[in-house]
Order: structure tokens, then C-alpha cells, then sequence
């Protein structure tokens, strides 16, 4: 039982870990690696929380540990990301006029407001009883996607085209940090992706959202991770209408 005690710790560990290493992917501007990472990142999140249910091995340690780990994973680097492509946007736009070389310098932290609001969120999380069974606001790690997917749909469709030139565009990309500070933190209850049941009735929204996924990715790459996530915060809103008209009736 000792040892069993340190497993999903082990497992926080590894995705703090990987989120180190993304970090310096991020600084390195090699977005797609940090992708990687943090999407390995992700995968032990899921794990150390399994597990210690599975073990029986929750602890009020493992609880504060996997929030310092979600937030260089989930906080840290798409801040970090952000600011890299707003650097980058603004040196391309020098051209456009879009401002003085003060501007030009201290714009790009504005990035850092995701980082700013994955950390409020994740304080939230700890202390929400209302987060058991479902999410209240976009979880970190699905926001830390949807960022992280930024860069690679500009690779994808680089260098031209309507996709391309609405996302390198810089107020976009602040417009977005923002977006993203407000959903993590939104009272806006979010579906749970858990199956606890094999009854289709009780899943058909995570499977309908799960086979809209792998189409979407299919089809569109790395866009279709950002539209995955999208879709994930439409269908809780449109499932969340429909509820309460049920309710009602």
C-alpha cells in the first residue's frame, strides 16, 4: 500500500515533466513539439487521476500537486505560445503601422492573461464542490489545445488564405487570449467526457462529440483540434438549453 500511494503522484511528476519540456519547445518557437508535449502532458493528467481513484490513493497532496503540474502544462505554455506568436505577428506587421516600438514591445505579454486565468481557474477547481461530475468553465487542459493548435493551423495554411491571415493577425490573437481567460473562468457548465455508463441514452453526447472529433481532425489536421474544442463548449451550451427546457415541462 506504501508504494501504491505514489503511483499517480509518479504520473503528475511525468506530466509536470512533459510540460517542462514543452516550455522550452515553446521558447524555441517549435510549436509543433510542444504540441506533443503538452498532449503527453495531457495523457499522464488523465492517468494520475484514474489511477488514484482506482488505488484508492487520493490525498490532499495529490490534489494541490496535480494543479501545480496543469499549470506550467496548461497554463504556463500557452501563455508562453501566445506571446511567441503575438512576437512573431507583430514582427511581420511592422509594415501595417499597427503601432510604436513601445507597443510593439510590451504587447506580446498580453499572452500571459491565459496563464493569468489557468491559474485563477485551477485555484477555483480545488475548492468548486460543484466540478465532480462535470466542468464549470473550460478546463485547462482542453483550453491549453485549442492555443496550442494555433500555431499549427498557421503552418498548415501558411502563407496565404483567409484562415491564415485572420489568426496571424495580432489582434486576433490578443482578442483570443482574452476569449480564453474569459471561457476558463465562465459559469458555463461544461458536459463530462467520463463514461460511467454503457447505456447509449446516458452517452450519445460524448459519442456524438467523440466521432465529431475524429472526423474533424481527419478531414481538417490541426484546424480540427481547434474546432473540436469549440464544438465541445456549442454542444455543452446547446445540451444545457435543452435541459432546462425539459426541466420546465
Amino acid at each position: 500500500m506504501a508504494v501504491k500511494k505514489y503511483i499517480p503522484n509518479l504520473f503528475t511528476l511525468l506530466n509536470l515533466f512533459s510540460g517542462l519540456i514543452a516550455l522550452v519547445y515553446a521558447f524555441h518557437s517549435d510549436f509543433k513539439m510542444a504540441f506533443v508535449w503538452v498532449c503527453a502532458g495531457i495523457f499522464f493528467d488523465f492517468w494520475d487521476g484514474f489511477l488514484a481513484r482506482i488505488l484508492k490513493a487520493q490525498s490532499p497532496v495529490g490534489l494541490q500537486l496535480d494543479s501545480l503540474a496543469d499549470m506550467v502544462t496548461s497554463g504556463v505554455v500557452p501563455g508562453v505560445v501566445v506571446y511567441k506568436l503575438l512576437s512573431i505577428s507583430y514582427g511581420i506587421s511592422r509594415s501595417m503601422d499597427l503601432g510604436n516600438d513601445l507597443l510593439l514591445r510590451y504587447v506580446p505579454y498580453l499572452g500571459f492573461v491565459i496563464t493569468l486565468a489557468s491559474c485563477y481557474r485551477l485555484a477555483k477547481f480545488n475548492v468548486d464542490t460543484r466540478q465532480t461530475e462535470s466542468f464549470i468553465g473550460l478546463p485547462t487542459p482542453a483550453n491549453a489545445l485549442f492555443i496550442l493548435s494555433i500555431p499549427l493551423v498557421l503552418e498548415q495554411y501558411y502563407p496565404s488564405g483567409f484562415i491564415f491571415e485572420t489568426l496571424a493577425n495580432p489582434y486576433v490573437l490578443i482578442g483570443i487570449s482574452f476569449l480564453s481567460a474569459y471561457l476558463l473562468n465562465a459559469e458555463i457548465p461544461l458536459f463530462s467526457l467520463k463514461v460511467k455508463s454503457f447505456e447509449f441514452n446516458k452517452i450519445k453526447l460524448q459519442v456524438f462529440f467523440l466521432l465529431l472529433c475524429i472526423v474533424l481532425i481527419v478531414f481538417l489536421k490541426y484546424l480540427g483540434v481547434t474546432l473540436s474544442i469549440l464544438s465541445y463548449i456549442i454542444l455543452s451550451v446547446i445540451n444545457n438549453s435543452l435541459a432546462k427546457k425539459e426541466a420546465k415541462v
